[in-house]
């Protein structure tokens, strides 16, 4: 599964993207306090982007379905993922697109703020949706149920439980269903769905997490150690999904691509930032 061999997958997102500044303190302030922070990391992030740039690294190339406001963000959002291996398919917005500062403190973990509205992909959006079929591995993160549907032409379709009403309003069965045990936002609820998802991933941080095969009993799934010090915890799930996309896009089981995406996410630990920004584009 390592990137750079001739059976890579053909790979695609569906997603948003929030231009993201990332800032280092010792802790998160209390109510009313002014503390101060370095900025450690600036880019184009959020789930669908941040995936989007991990299955590029793996895959050698990544196409990308989103929506971006027409302004400077945007632009330079389509710049740098360009200049990592990801083909942006863009719907313009009249609109202001998404900013978002995450404070990451002492422990490596971060408190993230949004800033405007979510702009994300439509099936009205006047983007290749028929060639998802083409495709062996598609995550979807953010979009409409048609998005879904057409998403469920790839061979492998992998969506978050962040969207889990949207997916489950699409009424398609989806072969891997990821997010947090712990975030509420990401909470599994199976009785929304019209099948179990093939796989049922819920990460549970250093931990490993569990999961559930075909709607059988939960099992657990080890963490992979850290190859060095931990720098920040930002992106370290959606760099999980998107590894786990392309390893049941490869064909690989169940229990080699647990073990391959808790590789990749442990990796992401030990960075400042989601994925490397390129000198070109900083």
């Amino acid at each position: 599964m390592a990137a750079g061999t001739a059976t890579r997958p053909r790979v695609a997102v569906i997603g948003h993207v929030e231009w993201t500044t990332i800032a280092r303190s010792d802790r998160v302030p209390v109510a009313g306090e002014v503390i101060h922070a370095d900025v450690s990391w600036e880019g184009p992030a959020g789930g669908g982007a941040v995936a989007a740039v991990q299955l590029a690294r793996l895959a050698g190339e990544c196409t990308f379905f989103t929506a971006l406001g027409d302004d400077a963000a945007g632009r330079r959002a389509v710049e740098h993922l360009g200049a990592l291996g990801v083909q942006v398919l863009a719907a313009a917005r009249d609109e202001r697109t998404r900013h978002a500062v995450s404070l990451v403190d002492a422990s490596g973990e971060r408190t993230t703020t949004t800033l405007g509205p979510r702009l994300q992909p439509a099936s009205v959006d006047p983007l290749p949706w028929h060639e998802l079929s083409g495709y062996d591995a598609v995550f979807f993160t953010a979009g409409d149920t048609v998005a879904v549907r057409a998403a469920r032409q790839a061979t492998t379709l992998v969506a978050t439980s962040r969207e889990l009403r949207i997916v489950a309003s699409a009424q398609v069965p989806v072969d891997a269903l990821v997010g947090s045990l712990h975030d509420p936002a990401e909470r599994y609820d199976p009785t929304v769905l019209i099948a179990a998802p093939g796989l049922l991933v819920r990460t549970d941080g250093a931990d490993g997490g569990l999961f559930e095969v075909s709607g059988g009993p939960a099992a657990r799934y080890r963490a992979a150690e850290p190859p060095g010090p931990i720098a920040d915890l930002y992106g370290v799930g959606d760099t999980f999904a998107a590894a786990l996309t392309f390893a049941l896009g490869c064909g690989a089981d169940v229990a080699t691509a647990l073990s391959f995406a808790a590789d990749r996410g442990a990796d992401a630990t030990t960075r400042a930032g989601p994925y490397p920004i390129t000198a070109s584009v900083a």
